[in-house]
């Protein structure tokens, strides 16, 4: 009998466990980086698989008082930390995958998630009802919860890389290769893969989906792999989105809008450009990083790996293999560039002295601050109206399972990023807040 009990119980707990606004205990801990002494804010500190969303995106919810990122503790469902209580509520049921999109208008979270065959539905989710039912402890059915706004064709080819638009009345996201030959001119040249991870073959394409009446619409068509859509979110109906190779394109940036007008490259680069790693993050600028990772006597044979599906990779640090070709040096100028979407100027905020320069980059709405991180896992904040420079924090473990990724908040007073530091294993991410110093945001 108290075997049958256990069995009981067992099956209850694993059911309480995926269901969506089940409670976690808070983990925040407040610690000073052992180097520049500021105040590392972990939201999270259990080795339990945490990773945010790509800075491409807002993390924070519309009242700024959630962050919602992945994790393996809730059986990989997405999971809300408050970030001043530090308690986490589960925030879907019945998985997702790609992009965690989350509204800055609404309390809302969008996501796409598998359904039968080749199809994909598009998932909304009220977090104000979740948060509400699961702080009384009186949680509704998920169908209470979770409204699926559409489902995509399997023709479509469609994946979970997507974003919302800033009037939240779309979503945009990326199509598989034939439903984007299908929209392309055939006297259009088809890209081949370019570099050592044998990625960035076209073609690729975007469409959108209407989340008031299901309408799909196609967006563009382009002869490369697409990769990293974002919207902007404050000018509706204005995507960002790169040529993806895993690495050096010979144009990674470009800009179009939801109609399929005005596709350009957003910043033009040069054949010596090494350009990464592009965030909206105002309603007229863009921030990318060009890269000053690699040795002027990069020709020469860098040690390599080759990884079981055929990839070849460096060991130590990432983009040194010889197959890149001869970029990514400080031959030329290379930083933190932020690109105004209106005059198409760009400027260099900032350039590390030395080691791989700024990786991942970011920045505040206002105009005010600038953010990147390097190979190191060090992330430095920039003044733009000084140009003034400072590490904030360092020591999060190269060996980490990914990188930083910095991303500010709407208000530009804090910076989010994922880290290892406190993982015993050395690669187990958690969720971290960096708020800009006191000192600097007193600046006029």
């Amino acid at each position: 009998m108290k075997s049958h009990l256990s069995v009981i119980f067992l099956l209850a707990t694993m059911t309480s466990f995926s269901q969506i606004g089940t409670r976690f205990p808070s983990e925040k801990k407040i610690i000073k980086d052992p180097v520049t002494g500021q105040e590392l804010i972990f939201l999270t500190t259990k080795q339990a698989g945490d990773s945010k969303t790509y800075p491409t995106h807002p993390q924070w919810t519309s009242d700024g008082e959630w962050l919602i990122f992945r994790t393996k503790r809730a059986n990989g469902e997405a999971v809300a930390v408050n970030e001043k209580s530090g308690i986490m509520v589960q925030v879907t049921e019945g998985g997702y995958t790609g992009t965690l999109c989350m509204a800055q208008k609404s309390m809302k979270l969008f996501f796409m998630r598998k359904g039968e065959g080749d199809k994909m539905q598009i998932v909304e989710v009220n977090l104000d009802a979740v948060f509400k039912d699961s702080q009384a402890g009186k949680m509704k059915p998920v169908s209470a919860y979770e409204h699926v706004r559409g489902v995509t064709t399997p023709e479509m080819g469609a994946s979970g890389d997507m974003a919302l638009d800033a009037d939240e009345e779309r979503i945009y996201f990326r199509i598989g290769k034939e439903e984007a030959g299908r929209h392309l001119d055939s006297n259009v040249k088809i890209e081949k893969s370019i570099g050592p991870r044998n990625m960035g073959a076209g073609p690729g394409g975007i469409s959108s989906m209407n989340l008031k009446t299901g309408e799909f619409k196609h967006v563009v068509s382009v002869p490369f792999q697409v990769g990293h859509i974002q919207s902007n979110i404050w000018n509706p109906g204005e995507l960002v989105f790169c040529w993806e190779t895993g690495g050096k394109s010979p144009q990674r940036t470009w800009t179009v809008m939801a109609d399929g007008t005005g596709l350009r490259p957003l910043y033009p680069e040069s054949d010596f450009e090494w350009v990464t790693h592009e965030a909206v993050i105002s309603k007229d600028e863009v921030a990318i990083a060009i890269m000053g990772h690699r040795k002027i006597d990069i020709q020469k044979e860098a040690p390599v790996e080759i990884a079981e599906n055929g990839e070849i990779r460096n060991p130590v640090n990432p983009g040194q293999e010889s197959n890149w070709g001869n970029t990514g040096t400080r031959e030329k100028p290379t930083g933190l560039g932020i690109v105004n979407l209106r005059t198409r100027e760009m400027i260099i905020a900032g350039q590390t002295k030395s080691g791989s320069g700024l990786w991942h980059v970011h920045g505040s709405a206002d105009g005010r601050w600038a953010v990147g991180d390097d190979f190191s896992r060090s992330l430095y904040l920039i003044d733009r109206n000084t140009n003034e420079m400072m590490m904030l924090t360092t020591g999060h473990k190269q060996t980490a399972a990914d990188h930083i990724h910095p991303t500010f908040n709407r208000d530009g007073t804090k910076i989010q990023i994922q880290s290892a530091m406190l993982s015993e294993d050395n690669r187990t991410m958690n969720i971290c807040i960096v708020n800009v110093p006191k000192e600097w945001l007193k600046r006029k």
